[in-house]
């Protein structure tokens, strides 16, 4: 790294520390360490998300998947416009779950179905859950900075030779440790927002840099379109053959996103809006503020695609390196990784194989497209499959070569492409996001270990503010190291969105029915919940295990049992009507139920179970008193004041109150509020969902699209517009979330604490 590169990392990183720092003076209680206070604005908590919720593992994770299916299975997911639009705007189990009051879900779980049994198995399950997925966070970002930056594997320390990869990892959470210590979520709240505020700018310049140097019809278009039949990266209707992420696997993410809002409220920014309508608020604003990170992201996978099968680049180019370099090199690094733990000779045998590989190149319209099956990686890892064997301990070890080989091309491919400062600017987000997300991620988990795992022991008032706020950070330390401890065994066997939706899935697959059902039904009861648990959690934990052992325990003992023919003759009989999206069969390498599949089966069992039995044991649920409704209410509660729709309207007006009803428009929305939704209403569902969507659809359904017409689509849609309004996003929310942290500042300073308000029961 050129030093100017590395001020460019260390310079911002040591203002975040010392932000970080500074921070401790406005945590004087619970309430300040576990919600900000709730004197929150929408901006602080909208930008301040960006940067928690987008990571390094995001950004891997989609490019990984992008490789493989580019843009055309992507596009089904305007399908999901609508609903984001209703969940946003009328602010779906956010304002209820404000109303609550709750500092937890599991003070949530505890009120609404009345035991503690059930608040901390529910603790324990979503704990663990949440934790061994977000581990893999650091694990993820360690391995990139390694192929981005080109570190070493090892490193000697006198004389002793260290794994880089360990000490990345140590690094990354000792940083994150340090920003959450002093001052809990006020810390986060800040340094997420200055974090966010300065990744903006560089996405604007990243993506600047990519669109100077990738021509849409002279790079891009040609080589997404260099696929086989029904495996478009362009043309949505052309995408059947696509096996893991495809139409159906959008469909269950849909399903799941819609029944999983409130999975981890609580334990995340969803108790730190000053009001219920200013967290409301905050998520209609969280609609505008990911579609210029995204857009980096997806520009960033479909040049990794470009890039690494392109012709052009398969010899001397303009960027100074070819494909067919960047692939013998990354396979080499990934072959002498530690984490692949193999036989010297095999290996030194592998490495001598990926070194004598010669160039590859895919003329378009002149050599055979390209495919899934067949493609410039299935040579590598054909030849690696090879040299390792079929073996149950060969078969293992090509998943970890191809996993790695697969998630570490973009990294590699970025870092040998971008120039002294762009390099620089590229690691500083990288790093940005890092320390953001894995603080975010550690404080959530430890706040969730001791508000629904320790506290429902303990008797109200037995815990002191002073001794609480020294519980919460030793725990947060302990997750710390919870976290290095599952980073350090990690194995990554899968993509990495498989592996988090199967291993998420632990807890999702049924906390749908246990938390919306809890917020919204007067039947859910405490069987039902049980119920829930014990079918969803279970069957995704069956899942895990078969996916985790099925290539070196699983497939051997069937073959030697000779049941490897009837159970993949049973698989395909029973997935035939489903096909194309669903195909099972008994592979030697790969699990044959994916984990989109799994965690579908899981949730329906979780929310079938959920009603049938509530409905056997049914009482009904007193929801006023939890929601603070209706008697239950504080005088000064405008939104529990706040009137119906009024009456007498003019049969003119009507259509105008109905669009009212569904953006969530009441009368807590100023004029400007009103212009935010307009807005959000407008652009994600006339414009995204009704005319680039449906409008999309019938045409192509009166007369098919041209390849000329999916390419001018594609560079409207996906770049030039989200292009603009990324760049007015930049502005507004850098101006909005500076103004919101000013008042952050000062309402936290003039707040009073409550020592009782501590989530206790």
């Amino acid at each position: 790294m050129h030093w100017i590169d590395a001020l460019i990392v260390l310079i911002p990183l040591a203002i975040v520390l010392w932000l970080a720092l500074r921070s401790r003076r406005y945590a004087r209680g619970v309430v300040d360490y576990l919600a900000a206070g709730r004197v929150g604005g929408r901006y602080v908590i909208g930008v301040g998300n960006l940067a928690s919720a987008l990571s390094v593992i995001t950004l891997v994770a989609g490019a990984e998947q992008q490789f493989e299916t580019g843009f055309g299975v992507g596009w089904w997911n305007n399908i999901a416009a609508p609903l984001g639009i209703v969940l946003g705007l009328t602010g779906y189990c956010a304002v209820r779950w404000r109303q609550s009051r709750c500092l937890s879900k599991g003070q949530f779980i505890e009120l609404r179905y009345g035991s503690k049994a059930f608040r901390f198995v529910t603790g324990l399950i979503s704990t663990l859950a949440e934790m061994v997925t977000n581990s893999i966070g650091p694990a993820v970002a360690a391995n990139f900075f390694i192929y981005y930056l080109g570190l070493p594997h090892k490193i000697m320390f006198f004389g002793v030779p260290l794994p880089c990869y360990i000490i990345l990892v140590a690094l990354s959470l000792i940083v994150a440790t340090v920003v959450i210590w002093p001052g809990g979520r006020v810390s986060l709240l800040i340094t997420d927002s200055i974090q966010a505020l300065l990744s903006y700018p560089i996405f604007v310049i990243i993506v600047g840099f990519i669109l100077l140097n990738f021509g849409w019809d002279t790079d891009i278009s040609p080589i997404l379109w260099n696929r086989v039949p029904n495996e478009s990266f362009l043309n949505p209707y052309d995408v059947q053959n696509f096996r893991d992420f495809n139409v159906f696997a959008i469909m269950v993410s849909l399903f799941m996103n819609m029944f999983n809002v409130p999975a981890f409220y609580g334990n995340d920014t969803t108790n730190s809006g000053r009001t219920p309508h200013e967290q409301k608020m905050a998520g209609v604003i969280g609609a505008w503020r990911n579609g210029y990170a995204f857009l980096m992201i997806t520009m960033i996978a479909i040049i990794t695609v470009v890039f690494m099968n392109g012709p052009q680049f398969a010899g001397k180019n303009r960027f100074g390196v070819s494909n067919n370099e960047i692939r013998r090199e990354l396979a080499q690094r990934v072959l002498t990784d530690a984490n692949l733990k193999m036989d010297e000779g095999v290996r030194t045998r592998a490495l001598q194989s990926m070194r004598e590989m010669p160039d590859l190149q895919r003329v378009p319209g002149v050599d055979p497209p390209l495919s899934q099956e067949d493609n410039l990686n299935t040579v590598y890892l054909d030849r690696v499959r090879q040299e390792l064997g079929e073996t149950p301990e060969g078969r293992e070890q090509f998943q970890k070569f191809r996993a790695l080989f697969r998630q570490q091309m973009m990294p590699v491919m970025m870092g040998k492409l971008l120039p002294v400062g762009m390099f620089g600017l590229f690691a500083l987000l990288m790093v940005m996001l890092l320390v953001s997300t894995d603080d975010t991620r550690i404080f959530n988990a430890a706040g969730c270990i001791v508000q629904d795992i320790v506290l429902p022991f303990l008797k109200k008032g037995s815990l002191s503010p002073q001794a609480h706020l020294k519980l919460l950070r030793f725990v947060t330390l302990g997750v710390s190291i919870f976290f290095f401890v599952v980073a350090f065994f990690f194995k990554q066997m899968d993509y990495i969105n498989m592996f988090t939706q199967i291993m998420t899935g632990f807890w999702l697959a049924s906390a749908g029915p246990i938390m919306v059902f809890g917020l919204y039904t007067r039947f859910g009861n405490l069987a039902g919940g049980w119920c829930a648990l014990i079918f969803g959690s279970g069957t995704t934990l069956l899942g895990m295990m078969g996916q985790r052992n099925w290539a070196k325990h699983i497939y051997p003992f069937l073959e030697s049992r000779g049941w490897v023919d009837g159970l993949d003759h049973f698989l395909r009989a029973v997935s035939s009507p489903f096909h194309p999206w669903i195909e099972w069969k008994a592979d030697p390498v790969t699990f044959p139920i994916n984990s989109y599949e799994l965690l579908f089966i899981a949730s329906v069992l979780a929310i079938v179970s959920y009603i049938i039995a509530s409905f056997i044991r049914y009482k009904p649920f007193d929801l006023d008193k939890l929601l603070h409704r209706g008697k239950y209410a504080d005088s000064d509660d405008l939104e529990a004041q706040a009137a119906g729709v009024r009456r007498n309207i003019p049969c003119w007006k009507l259509p105008l109150v109905w669009c009212k009803m569904l953006l969530g428009i009441d009368r807590n929305y100023t004029k400007g509020d009103k212009i935010i939704a307009w807005s959000v209403f407008l652009y994600s569902f006339v414009y995204s969902f009704l005319l680039a969507f449906v409008g999309v659809c019938a045409w192509n359904k009166i007369r098919p699209w041209t390849q000329e017409g999916w390419n001018t689509f594609f560079y409207y849609n996906e770049l030039v517009i989200p292009g603009i309004l990324g760049i007015v996003s930049t502005v507004w929310m850098g101006i909005g979330g500076f103004m919101d942290m000013k008042a952050l500042f000062r309402d936290l300073a003039k707040r009073v604490d409550d020592p009782e308000d501590n989530g206790m029961v």
